[in-house]
């Protein structure tokens, strides 16, 4: 018995939990040399301790169970060669889609942070690059919980919900701001980032100037704000060039306290 050992001891030596030696010996990856019929222990030999190695190996590699247990099936050079350049491969994209998540959190972290230190109720000129935005355009009161036409626009245009935080706008027409109407929004959209990967044909929001203000409070705050921007336009002599835009910075999707919540309001406008 010198040559074999018993589950426990492999798992010492191994530094491998029983459980997963006992998952092995179910889906046939490893089984032991021999079993006790009496008392139903297992027992491996040294001649497995490559094979345990090479599983090991492998997995360390991220190559999975199936995978393993192929070439296991079918030993041979040209069959590992094949089957690490396939696991280089899964490695590289996956190499590019953690960079993609990276660069999410980078943004979102950028905007929260952005969005605490934030001066309230200050008009800013800023020159904002193109946009593209998933839209779905509908008229809703600006009290109205707006989580009903965010589904819609995901599901039209077959979104992720988790492009959503922090990019989400609603939209009150140009008309309506001309004729001093702020309490009807009518459209509903997303700005698509170049990590959300979204394929398919989306409009655009032009580059262009924007008069941006932030507060605190939501939706339902933003109507004396809008009443000063329009304002403020007005008194520098210049035009109203298109639909406003709504983001909540920080809501309650971040946050239970409401004293924190920040709210963007951006009017693209045009110097005489």
């Amino acid at each position: 018995m010198n040559e074999f050992f018993s589950i426990g001891e492999i798992s010492n030596l191994f530094n491998i939990d029983v459980r997963l030696l006992r998952h092995y010996d179910k889906i046939s990856l490893l089984k032991p040399e021999f079993v006790n019929q009496e008392n139903g222990y297992r027992y491996y030999s040294t001649r497995q301790f490559e094979h345990l190695n090479t599983i090991h190996y492998l997995r360390s590699l991220n190559m999975p169970l199936p995978k393993i247990r192929e070439f296991l099936e079918k030993r041979d050079d040209d069959k590992v060669i094949e089957i690490l350049y396939e696991q280089k491969k899964q490695v590289e994209e996956q190499r590019i889609q953690l960079d993609r998540i990276e660069r999410k959190i980078k943004n979102r972290i950028q905007q929260i942070e952005d969005a605490y230190q934030t001066e309230y109720d200050l008009i800013i000129e800023r020159e904002l690059e193109e946009r593209r935005i998933a839209i779905v355009k509908k008229e809703l009161p600006i009290n109205d919980n707006l989580e009903h036409p965010i589904r819609e626009l995901a599901r039209h245009n077959s979104l992720h919900a988790a492009i959503f935080l922090g990019k989400v706008a609603a939209s009150i027409s140009k008309t309506n701001l001309e004729k001093g109407i702020f309490d009807t929004f009518s459209a509903v959209c997303v700005v698509i980032e170049p990590e959300d990967e979204i394929k398919g044909t989306f409009p655009s929001l032009p580059a262009g100037n924007y008069l941006t203000l932030r507060f605190r409070g939501t939706h339902k705050d933003a109507e004396c704000y809008y009443v000063k921007m329009i304002q403020y336009m007005k008194q520098q002599g210049y035009q109203l060039a298109g639909d406003s835009l709504e983001f909540a910075l920080i809501d309650y999707g971040l946050t239970k306290d409401s004293s924190k919540f920040t709210t963007e309001i951006q009017i693209p406008f045009k110097r005489s």
